[in-house]
């Protein structure tokens, strides 16, 4: 009986309002999707006042198989009718067991025969800690190498492996010795030169790092990368890169941490990142939509790493049994319905789409991204270049096309280098007339912003 225990309110301005009053002032989403949404379904809301939008933020990728999914929905409601239990600490049950035998028949046979999960506290960010403890606790060493533009929480630990400096500004005393190394990004390339040469040279810099007696580097523990930074801005990882990076890591004794919380379970066209560069990790992390749209995570690691005492990482809500029920019904329904091809198809739709865009508006510098996790980059129109001679990056023009699609009905998120990365990560279940509707919202909105006044004076 909902009803009875969620109050009606007028609309999106009143429930804005009750939650300006009463929330923190670290909420972040509300500050530019200024709404309260009443229902959702597949990919669309709809807000208080019965506008309706086509969700293309998902969760920031939880939501593999959109909103209120008739799987997800079923396996709820069978786990509350057969009376199974709700919570269960790491007390195992017939559906935990079940939901294993899905992710290890998910993954690559080389890593699933090998391998060991531990469940941990639903958060992304608490696995990612789990990571470092375990790398830690095995190795018998401390340092974490992670990468400029990466991003894998923001708990104390996680902020420390993260490039995001504003999080950082106001934190003293971050977790040490994390050494940051540059990550390949062709458009913006560290070393100027972009391309397979800029991914060559990040390689050989971090292979001299560790070979250099003086570097001042002690042998670390994990490096941590994702295959596609997310909130870095939908940047892909060349795949001989991350090939380098493994042999690399394996030459050194240095476990190699795969951040997959945000392109795990079909996001990027293959069931994990990894894949489509055929390396397996020591450790691979997981979230958001492992749980179906309910908050769980796991780490699923090589057993000969299995080191950690009884109680090594503990987490009071690691039993979430609702989440799992939804998630193994999530799995199925990903693997069965072939959803993984399915987000290669719109993913490449989606992007030919942005690049024909591009070659026709000047503020768009970049289209890329893997899958279903896209990022077009806003540039200055008139060609200006930043002291490296790198283009300007535009986030007041960002912000406004971001402003433009939400007026239009279409929720996108903002990310990248200053903010200026439009992110596109619709749900998996997007179809091909969806994509249409989508990019044809997206190329209005970039065509109305990039020619208001405002925002060419906004963005000067």
């Amino acid at each position: 009986m909902l009803h009875t225990l969620v109050p009606e309110r007028a609309g999106n301005r009143s429930l804005l309002d009750s939650q300006a009053a009463r929330e923190s002032n670290a909420r972040s989403y509300p500050r530019r999707l200024p709404l309260a949404i009443q229902r959702a379904e597949g990919i669309h809301v709809t807000d208080m006042d019965g506008k309706s939008y086509y969700d293309c933020l998902a969760g920031a990728g939880t939501l593999a198989l959109g909103h209120n999914h008739p799987v997800v929905v079923d396996a709820i409601k069978a786990t509350l009718d057969r009376k199974l239990p709700l919570h269960t600490l790491d007390i195992t049950t017939p559906l935990k067991e079940a939901f294993v035998d899905e992710l290890f028949a998910s993954l690559p046979q080389e890593f699933a025969q090998d391998a060991r999960v531990h469940f941990c506290a639903p958060t992304g960010a608490d696995a990612i800690e789990a990571a470092v403890k375990l790398a830690k606790i095995a190795t018998g060493r401390s340092g974490v190498l992670s990468f400029h533009g990466g991003y894998h929480g923001s708990t104390h630990a996680t902020m420390s492996l993260s490039g995001t400096l504003h999080q950082k500004g106001d934190i003293p005393g971050l977790m040490p010795e994390v050494q940051f190394l540059p990550y390949p990004y062709s458009y913006r390339c560290p070393f100027g030169v972009g391309g397979e040469q800029g991914h060559q040279l990040s390689a050989r810099y971090i292979r001299n790092l560790l070979g250099d007696p003086e570097s001042g580097v002690r042998p670390p523990a994990a490096m941590i990368l994702e295959v596609v930074q997310g909130e870095g801005g939908a940047i892909p990882a060349p795949l001989e890169w991350l090939r380098e990076m493994r042999r690399i890591t394996e030459e050194h004794g240095i476990l190699l941490i795969i951040d997959e919380v945000q392109t795990g379970f079909g996001r990027t066209g293959k069931l994990f990142a990894f894949e489509h560069a055929g390396i397996v990790p020591d450790i691979l992390v997981l979230s958001k939509a492992i749980g179906g749209s309910l908050p769980l995570s796991v780490l699923v690691y090589r057993k000969q790493f299995d080191c950690w005492k009884p109680g090594a990482h503990i987490g009071t809500f690691r039993g979430n049994q609702l989440a799992m029920a939804a998630g193994l019904a999530s799995l199925q329904y990903i693997r069965r319905e072939q959803l993984v091809e399915q987000a290669a198809k719109r993913g490449s739709q989606l992007t030919a789409l942005l690049q024909a865009l591009q070659a026709e508006v000047p503020q768009i510098g970049d289209v890329r991204g893997r899958g279903l996790m896209i990022g077009v980059e806003i540039v200055d129109g008139q060609g200006k270049t930043d002291a490296l001679g790198l283009p300007l990056a535009d986030p007041a023009l960002a912000s406004a096309i971001q402003r433009k699609c939400f007026q239009k009905g279409l929720i996108l998120e903002l990310g990248g280098r200053h903010g200026a990365v439009v992110r596109f990560l619709p749900p998996l279940i997007i179809t091909e007339a969806q994509v249409d509707i989508v990019a044809g919202i997206f190329a209005e909105a970039v065509r109305e912003a990039a020619c208001a006044p405002e925002s060419v004076s906004a963005a000067a």
